[in-house]
């Protein structure tokens, strides 16, 4: 009973993350309706950007934290301005074929300047752990989970509350109206783009302080799709509550492989199994808004 209880601990962390990383895949489609294949090597970069700037510069943790923000702005203001405004009215599939080319692209940038072996944060939070229940918990677990969650909190605020935030929700619903409206589609586009990057790096920095960092941590992206489409593809709760089910249930699934069965390996394809059981049921996923067309 011990054994699955930490199992569904180290999901519930494991998930925050993959929460904060399909946020920033929700946020994106909200605005733009485009997915974004390229989420998982903006997590990728942003970890080997604070990576560099506190081992490499050896400035202190909080410091590099706050410049990788800044850089994932910066990264994303100058992908969206370069790269996808040009193709603003373009169809859907060009434009996801770009986001595509854009993650090989950052994927290759990382290897020729980082290599591909594992990097290692240097520890920032206290290695005694915590107990839970009789169980061990690491302090770093403690902080991904609080973050993640806090994170959420704020921007399901800015969304409600916050003038752009609701710019951002009419945008989604019909650009043509919220243009009509005086609300720059242009902006929006270039906000959304900097928080999916903002997101992703957090979600990358916390990552790297767990299992350290290495070109395969831009695979994320594919992990946490099946999370996002078991939440729907527009919904903040959904991309929240999404990875945490996909994070507790592949923990759970690996871990019973192992124990009943002796096999390894399948918590690699355990989100896509479950992915595809909830969707028969649920074919717009657990929160995503289901589309009548009328002909």
């Amino acid at each position: 009973m011990e054994y699955y209880l930490q199992l569904i601990i180290n999901g519930l962390v494991v998930g925050s993350i993959y929460s904060l990383v399909a946020l920033g895949f929700v946020i994106i489609f909200k605005a733009t309706k485009v997915v974004n294949f390229a989420q998982g090597e903006l997590v990728m970069v942003g970890a080997y950007v604070c990576f560099a700037l506190t081992v490499q510069f050896q400035l202190p943790f909080f410091a590099s934290f706050l410049l990788t923000l800044v850089f994932s702005i910066v990264l994303a203001t100058a992908v969206e301005r370069l790269i996808l405004r040009p193709l603003i009215g373009e169809p859907i599939i060009s434009v996801i074929m770009v986001t595509i080319g854009l993650s090989s692209m950052l994927k290759s940038f990382v290897q020729m300047v980082w290599g591909t072996q594992i990097q290692v944060f240097p520890a920032i939070l206290p290695q005694e752990p915590y107990m839970l229940l009789g169980l061990p918990i690491a302090p770093v677990y403690v902080a991904a989970f609080g973050l993640s969650a806090l994170l959420f909190g704020v921007f399901s605020l800015f969304f409600k509350f916050s003038s752009l935030g609701i710019a951002m929700r009419a945008t989604a619903f019909d650009q043509q109206a919220a243009q009509s409206m005086g609300i720059g589609i242009k902006s929006i586009f270039a906000l959304s783009w900097c928080i999916a990057a903002v997101v992703s790096s957090i979600g990358g920095i916390i990552l790297g302080n767990i299992n350290g960092i290495n070109a395969q941590l831009g695979h994320l992206g594919l992990k946490v799709f099946p999370a996002v489409i078991l939440g729907g593809l527009d919904s903040l709760l959904g991309a929240a509550l999404g990875g945490l089910i996909i994070g507790v249930l592949e923990n759970i699934c690996e871990g019973a492989a192992k124990d009943l069965l002796g096999l390894g390996g399948f918590k690699e394809v355990a989100s896509f199994l479950i992915l595809v059981v909830i969707l028969m049921v649920k074919p717009y996923g657990l929160f995503g808004t289901k589309e009548i067309e009328r002909v």
